[in-house]
């Protein structure tokens, strides 16, 4: 009799274990999806909102979580009071609305009824590995939203076809800075430099007449209005840490775009 307890008792353990291990591997799938939303842009709100649903769909009977722009930190509790915790630090980030959206329908679809694990990894691989837009695409898209506002900012057509050119080169230096994975503040600086010197020098090949005109346009291309816009909606919905911290690295990054513009025409002189 004592014998068949000790098992009984050791076969408890072992299940318990084993639902313990399987609440850790959920949590780190939940964990990737919250990691998805905010290094592609997603507001604070909306990854701590997505991260305790996808916690309550599973099982979970609390879930805390606090995330800023650079971390997230989760502790879920089982309804037998086991408590899982798991930290995630969010090295890079980057604006891909499709990726948080994608992220957002496979949460839903979780709620309305749990998929399993290896579904649910899956279908974040999917999401993390799918196809991005084509380099021709996105400089393509440079080139025409820097002449359009060039000319709706007052320039002429060819400020405008200088615009294009000039927001080639930014794309080009924006891309080639990315793969040297700089620092973004020193990134901005460069990159804006850069294509001012480019603006200039069409000026004075005579591709365009208003530098300023045509700069305006390229530095629509990189001013962080996506992220002063969730610094703003963080701070609304209370989570004022993460909003001041996006709000100071968006200001941080509109001053050095000024700066590397306001450089060259200072030193380089105006046309």
């Amino acid at each position: 009799m004592c014998i068949r307890d000790c098992m009984e008792i050791k076969t408890e353990a072992s299940l318990a274990e084993a639902e313990y291990d399987e609440m850790k591997y959920f949590m780190t799938a939940i964990m990737d999806a919250g990691e998805l939303l905010a290094a592609h842009g997603a507001e604070v709100s909306r990854v701590e909102d997505t991260i305790t649903r996808l916690c309550m769909a599973y099982g979970f009977a609390r879930a805390d979580v606090f995330t800023i722009t650079s971390s997230i930190i989760v502790t879920a509790m089982s309804a037998d009071g086991r408590a899982v915790t798991q930290t995630r630090r969010i090295r890079t980030r980057d604006t891909d609305l499709g990726r948080v959206a994608r992220v957002n329908e496979l949460s839903r679809r979780i709620c309305a009824g749990p998929i399993s694990l290896e579904e649910f990894k899956r279908e974040l691989d999917v999401i993390r590995n799918g196809k991005k837009a084509s380099v021709r695409l996105e400089l393509g898209m440079h080139m025409m939203i820097a002449a359009a506002l060039s000319v709706f900012f007052g320039g002429t057509g060819m400020d405008g076809m200088a615009a294009a050119l000039s927001g080639a080169v930014l794309y080009g230096m924006l891309h080639g800075s990315s793969i040297l994975k700089l620092n973004t503040i020193i990134q901005n600086m460069l990159c804006s430099a850069v294509t001012a010197m480019a603006v200039l020098l069409l000026v004075r090949m005579g591709i365009g007449t208003q530098p300023d005109k045509i700069m305006i346009g390229d530095i629509m291309l990189v001013i962080p209005g996506l992220q002063l816009t969730n610094s703003l909606r963080d701070m609304i919905n209370g989570d004022m840490i993460s909003g001041l911290l996006n709000m100071s690295e968006a200001v941080l990054k509109a001053a050095a775009v000024a700066m590397g513009f306001a450089l060259v025409i200072i030193f380089g002189g105006t046309v």
